[in-house]
Formats: C-alpha cells, sequence, structure tokens
C-alpha cells in the first residue's frame, strides 16, 4: 500500500547481514591471528628475499584463514539470526503483541532446526539453548523498543491509523466533488426546462 517494504522485513534483513558481519569477524580474527602464528613458526628455515616478504606471506597465510574460517562461521551466524528473527517477528505480527513467550518460541524453535540433525538429544539440547538464548536477545530488543520511545506494534498502529485517516480524507474529497458535480448537472437541466416553461 504505501510503495515500500515493511519494516519487519527490512529489520529482518539488516539483522541477517549483521549477523553475518559479527559471524565473520567472530570466526575469522582467531583464524587470521592463529593462522599466522603457526605460518611463522613453521617457516623458520625458509628463506625470503627481504622482511617485507617475509610478512606479506605470513599477512597471506593470516588472509587466507580469515576468509575461509570467517566465512563458515557467517553463513551460519546469518541464517541463525534470520531464522530467529523471521520467527519471533511472525509471531508478533500474527498476535499483534511483543512478549518474551515470542522470542522464547523462536530461540527454542532455532536451536532445535540447528541441532536436529545429532538426533533427539541435539533437538533437545538445541531447543534448551535456543530458549536459553532467546529469553535475554528477546529482553534486549524489548528494552531496546521501550528507549527508543515507540515499540513496532504502536508505530505499525500509527501508520495504519494515519493510512486510514489519509484514505477517508481522499474518499471525502472525491466525494464532495462528486456531489458538487451532480448538483452542476441538477441546473444545467434545470435551465432549458425554465427556458421551454417561459416560452410556453
Amino acid at each position: 500500500e504505501r510503495q515500500r517494504y515493511p519494516e519487519e522485513t527490512v529489520n529482518i534483513a539488516k539483522s541477517a547481514f549483521t549477523g553475518g558481519v559479527v559471524g565473520w569477524v567472530y570466526g575469522g580474527l582467531p583464524a587470521f591471528y592463529q593462522a599466522r602464528r603457526a605460518f611463522i613458526e613453521g617457516s623458520q628455515g625458509e628463506l625470503f628475499q627481504n622482511r617485507a616478504d617475509a610478512v606479506q606471506s605470513a599477512h597471506r597465510a593470516g588472509l587466507r584463514s580469515f576468509i575461509r574460517y570467517g566465512w563458515r562461521w557467517s553463513w551460519r551466524v546469518a541464517a541463525f539470526v534470520t531464522i530467529f528473527n523471521t520467527v519471533s517477528t511472525g509471531l508478533s505480527v500474527y498476535r499483534n503483541k511483543t512478549t518474551i513467550g515470542n522470542f522464547a518460541s523462536a530461540g527454542a524453535f532455532t536451536g532445535a532446526l540447528f541441532r536436529m540433525h545429532l538426533g533427539l538429544q541435539g533437538l533437545a539440547g538445541g531447543f534448551v539453548f535456543g530458549t536459553a538464548f532467546g529469553i535475554p536477545a528477546g529482553g534486549l530488543l524489548m528494552m531496546m523498543q521501550k528507549l527508543a520511545g515507540e515499540t513496532l506494534q504502536e508505530k505499525r498502529n500509527r501508520e495504519r491509523r494515519e493510512l486510514y485517516e489519509q484514505k477517508l480524507a481522499e474518499w471525502q474529497s472525491r466525494l464532495s466533488v462528486t456531489k458538487i458535480l451532480g448538483e452542476m448537472e441538477g441546473n444545467t437541466q434545470e435551465g432549458p426546462e425554465t427556458e421551454g416553461a417561459r416560452e410556453s
């Protein structure tokens, strides 16, 4: 209706991107330092043209590990955050209220989904871990919304009300134009009738 994506969808996309970046840094930085240290320790007997060549080789080894292990963490964290936010946002929109229960349910679902391949024990562990993760994450998100001054539901309701009032004003202006046109048409029909009555 507003010719733009809903704010919830935009927030899910933003959180997925942020989760991917955080996951990349979280997985990539330790791998970078470890690979660099391992390269330096393992290349004691190698000959390099100069000190800059040795440093560049160490950095290249670290960068390869940063990209490899950063990517592994990045897509996992992005997928976890996306599924978690999609479920919690879906529950909030469906119930038209934001509660800790929505976030706990989203965390339980996401945790269970990520540990499902480990069997029943993994499923139960993921369910418990996800619930334990979802409650503080949901509390933090709700607190941030309160500090912003307006929750997503309040904003959505306000925007719906404003859109309704705008459409009502447009409808009333169209109705008034229709009334004016009707009166003008009535006046033009009365004109020939009065002239005919005068002639007779």
